[in-house]
């Protein structure tokens, strides 16, 4: 079961797109949702999100996949910036915040690096977190450690997609709800096409 099983057709911010699905464990299915590269995709979620944020200062947000819709809520809100909270250390960086996250689709532990002039200028600020999908809520909680290590005020946490359980939570704001599925449902499924 390491191959693409089935599709499910997502609707969102008026835009309707085929996912993959992708084994993510024993007996558990993802469905692929990928902004990056998808200009109408990034364009309509950001400004049904914009539409639902609080007021804020900045956006902040983990590398790599939610950079598109940060970039572009920023664009269409006329931000003058926006932060990313990086995977590695770049050359470039100093006095940088350090965040561990365990991400269900690298599966493996990871850290999230602030850089320092990223700190001191979100330092004091309302920030409004973005990712592209919250699902266990690791990044999400990474991202949050390093903007309070930061001294920012956290005034939001959103992203385009809910998955599992994260649709119940009440803390985040999301367009829609991405559901989980199990190896029982995308079996059948394949039969059923079949």
């Amino acid at each position: 079961m390491d191959t693409i099983m089935k599709t499910y057709t997502l609707s969102v911010a008026g835009v309707e797109r085929e996912l993959s699905l992708f084994p993510v464990g024993e007996g558990s299915y993802i469905a692929g949702f990928l902004m990056m590269g998808d200009v109408e995709l990034t364009i309509c979620c950001a400004r049904e999100l914009l539409k639902l944020c609080p007021d804020y200062d900045y956006i902040v947000t983990p590398e790599t996949k939610s950079i598109p819709l940060a970039m572009e809520m920023a664009r269409q809100r006329g931000d003058d910036a926006y932060v990313v909270a990086r995977k590695q250390i770049k050359l470039y960086m100093r006095n940088t915040i350090k965040a561990e996250v365990k991400s269900i689709t690298t599966q493996e532990h990871q850290n999230l690096y602030l850089d320092g002039k990223d700190a001191d200028m979100i330092n004091g600020k309302r920030v409004l977190i973005i990712d592209d999908v919250i699902s266990t809520g690791n990044s999400l909680a990474a991202v949050e450690s390093l903007v309070k290590a930061a001294g920012s005020v956290i005034v939001g946490r959103a992203a385009v997609l809910a998955e599992g359980d994260a649709a119940l939570r009440g803390d985040i704001i999301f367009l829609e709800r991405l559901p989980l599925f199990s190896a029982e449902e995308v079996e059948e499924a394949e039969k059923a096409d079949g």
